[in-house]
């Protein structure tokens, strides 16, 4: 219990926490040529600091009052029946999958049962799959949106199909018209993997509430950071949040708070499985789970950044407006992205493509030679890297699209941090490269369009 001497004291403290954030975290300036212009990073202010020595000096290390806070929220921004904090998006994913193949749940996926995915994406959406005895069937992707082709989906499902697990790849979203069709004609799971689009729509539906389930990753290169940290929204009710948070708490059957006991009135009068009656509730084991949790202190901070989601996600919409418009001059060089109009992506990077004329390794290491930051699409075509060639999987047809993804694509920032200074050396460093002359950004050419 804090003495009143204590809440002073502490009161003092957060108020030059805030003050150090004054003194210690402004930005340099930025120096065209010298300074890094990086692909992604965090942006935070006071108000994270103060959050975190707060629950600091409360020394509630593991999940406590704060990660509450943060999942009631992200519960009301989904209006989901659930949202479960974990300690990054990749174990929301493997969380994800862990709950579908639950035997709680009425029809769970068995080891040998397809999931359509895409091709090209981040291991770790597929990686869940392999370790539940899944089998990842792959579809290629397509140049300019960078998620799965969804023309090529209902071809690949067989009999054995039982779900589909897609990424909004960059934040862009996928054709969910034609996703969740397929998905609802055939009695498929579907797997959303947000990670890349927190804050993004299709037909002003916010990406995340089409599927059964879908994740997020709140490492510090996305929409908002708890530094490493995910989390999984629920959005059908029944037996999946209670599933979701058993298997995210080691596979309890209890669901008692951290540091509470006895929640159910009887926690020495249960029965269950081959135990002895009266086991302890608390030691009871209903699923096959880990610990998935973040601590407190991390959702401190997620608590101070989830008031900012939208000021990120609109910052990031007019920098690639701007990336958009400055590049346009360049697109019978560069494949700028596909714009659809049913989407309103909350970007994550910039992606172009090459063609034929342009060396990707050249215009990459001009770019990365005057300091800025380029990334691959993730794993590119997943099917060619090491650790997939030999999994049991299956791929219907060839994949040419995600090899020329993995050939010829790669994206740059587009992260609130990036100032309109640093973006303008950005475009001037493209003109650079393609001897074309210095000019301004506010070129308006006509953006190429999907509906």
């Amino acid at each position: 219990m804090e003495t009143d001497k204590a809440k002073r004291l502490k009161a003092e403290i957060l108020e030059k926490v805030r003050a150090y954030y004054g003194l210690a975290h402004g930005s340099p300036p930025f120096v065209p040529g010298r300074s890094k212009v990086p692909y992604a990073g965090r942006v935070f202010g006071p108000e994270e600091l103060v959050n975190l020595v707060d629950s600091s000096l409360d020394f509630w290390l593991t999940l406590g009052s704060y990660g509450d806070q943060f999942e009631k929220r992200m519960r009301g921004f989904f209006g989901a029946s659930d949202f479960v904090l974990t300690n990054s998006g990749s174990t929301a994913n493997l969380l994800a999958v862990m709950t579908l193949t639950s035997p709680q749940i009425k029809d769970p996926l068995r080891p040998g049962d397809e999931v359509i995915t895409c091709a090209v994406g981040f291991p770790t959406t597929v990686a869940p799959l392999v370790h539940g005895g899944l089998v990842p069937v792959f579809i290629d992707a397509e140049v300019g949106t960078y998620n799965i082709n969804p023309g090529l989906i209902e071809e690949a499902i067989t009999d054995k199909t039982r779900a589909i697990m897609i990424a909004h790849t960059l934040g862009i979203p996928c054709d969910m018209d034609v996703i969740t069709g397929i998905a609802k004609r055939h009695n498929l799971y579907l797997i959303e993997d947000c990670c890349d689009a927190l804050g993004g729509t299709f037909r002003e539906q916010k990406v995340g509430t089409f599927g059964n389930l879908a994740t997020l990753s709140f490492y510090p290169a996305h929409q908002i950071t708890l530094g490493e940290g995910g989390g999984l929204v629920v959005n059908r009710g029944g037996i999946l949040p209670k599933t979701a948070r058993s298997i995210r708490d080691w596979g309890r059957d209890c669901w008692c708070p951290t540091g509470v006991s006895n929640t159910c009135g009887k926690r020495f009068d249960w029965e269950l499985g081959g135990l002895p009656k009266g086991y302890d509730h608390k030691y009871i084991y209903s699923n096959i789970g880990y610990n998935f949790k973040p601590t407190d202190l991390q959702a401190a901070i997620g608590m101070a950044q989830i008031e900012r989601i939208g000021d990120f996600v609109e910052k990031r919409r007019r920098n690639f407006e701007t990336l958009y418009q400055g590049l346009a001059p360049f697109s019978d060089r560069l494949i700028l992205p596909v714009r659809d109009k049913r989407a309103n992506p909350s970007w994550f990077g910039f992606p172009v493509t090459v063609t034929n004329s342009v060396s990707k390794n050249d215009l990459v290491q001009h770019l990365e030679g005057a300091g800025i930051e380029t990334r691959s699409i993730f794993g590119g075509n997943l099917i060619r890297q090491p650790a997939y060639q030999k999994i049991r999987a299956r791929v219907p047809r060839e994949t040419p699209e995600a090899d020329r993804i993995m050939r010829d694509t790669f994206f740059i920032g587009v992260y609130p941090g990036l100032t309109e200074e640093m973006i303008a050396y950005v475009l001037e460093t493209f003109r650079r490269f393609f001897g074309a002359p210095q000019r301004g950004t506010g070129c308006q050419e006509k953006q190429k369009v999907i509906s």
